[in-house]
């Protein structure tokens, strides 16, 4: 069984890296702005001189896979150069396809449309690389590196940091000669870098949390045996139910427990509203892990 799961992580793991490289040929690196972290970098330098991205992320990437393996975790290395490695090929082939008709070429009209394309693929690709102890590289494997030898510093806010200077290059990297010989400059650019950075990181968190949100009640009462009969026979719920003492009164009171999804929240607080000496707080949480039976 463990054996079966770890192929489908590392199967995954192709897959993603797969569908990045689809994602930045047929959507990306026609239409002249920079993604995000170091691939961001890659596809400028490919801009300016040509050199491809698909050999430029072999060359940052392996190095950074062989430093994490030494001085983080050793399996999110491994994964980390597949998923490299993988990309890397598979962008570096579909450059010898003719797969023009198959692009989006704005043609540096209404380009915000591949931005928001290739936006949600790569938040997807981030989620999928992430469920399965893995990274899409560069910025990612840096900035792991810095929040666990540094902990104060926020993994999220270090990668934030990092696109924000891919998106202050990409202002002088993409400006072009005018007409009369000077050097135009374009905020367009920036304002896609940032565009694709925050749809990336919207979609990959929104997927990594995944949809099984719920709410959490914690209710302490006087009035335990009534509540509990409610959440029983009108929510169709269990709870968890622990006797306390309240530091100021010194009475015993009782605390109820429970997770509620999101349709019966209203049903829940009427509950409570009902009872005097009843306080109660709520608190999302991002997914629910196991099951209870339903009380029939």
């Amino acid at each position: 069984m463990k054996k079966g799961r770890k192929a489908l992580e590392y199967i995954a793991i192709v897959f993603a890296a797969a569908v990045s490289a689809v994602n930045y040929q047929l959507f990306i690196v026609k239409n002249n702005f920079a993604p995000a972290g170091v691939n961001g970098i890659a596809t400028m330098i490919q801009y300016k001189s040509g050199f491809s991205l698909g050999y430029m992320s072999l060359i940052v990437n392996v190095p950074l896979c062989v430093f994490s393996f030494f001085t983080t975790n050793r399996e999110f290395a491994v994964k980390s150069l597949i998923y490299s490695v993988v990309y890397s090929v598979v962008y570096l082939a579909l450059g010898t396809l003719d797969i023009e008709r198959f692009r989006y070429n704005a043609n540096g009209v209404d380009t915000i449309y591949p931005v928001l394309i290739a936006g949600i693929i790569a938040g997807a690709v981030y989620a999928l690389s992430f469920k399965v102890n893995s990274s899409t590289g560069g910025t990612d494997i840096i900035s792991r590196f810095v929040s666990e030898k540094k902990k104060e510093i926020n993994f999220f806010v270090f990668t934030f940091i990092i696109n924000a200077l891919v998106a202050v290059a990409s202002f002088f990297v993409y400006s072009k000669t005018g007409a009369d010989g000077k050097t135009v400059y374009d905020y367009k650019p920036v304002c896609l870098c940032l565009l694709y950075c925050f749809l990336s990181s919207f979609i990959g968190n929104i997927l990594i949390k995944g949809f099984k949100s719920a709410y959490k009640f914690i209710i302490i009462t006087d009035r335990a045996d009534e509540i509990c009969d409610e959440i029983i026979h009108r929510l169709k719920h269990s709870a968890t139910r622990i006797t306390g003492r309240g530091i100021y009164s010194g009475e015993d009171k009782e605390m109820l427990i429970c997770v509620v999804n999101k349709h019966q929240l209203v049903d829940f607080e009427n509950i409570l509203k009902k009872y005097d000496g009843t306080f109660a707080f709520v608190e999302t949480t991002n997914e629910i892990i196991g099951n209870f039976k339903t009380i029939k």
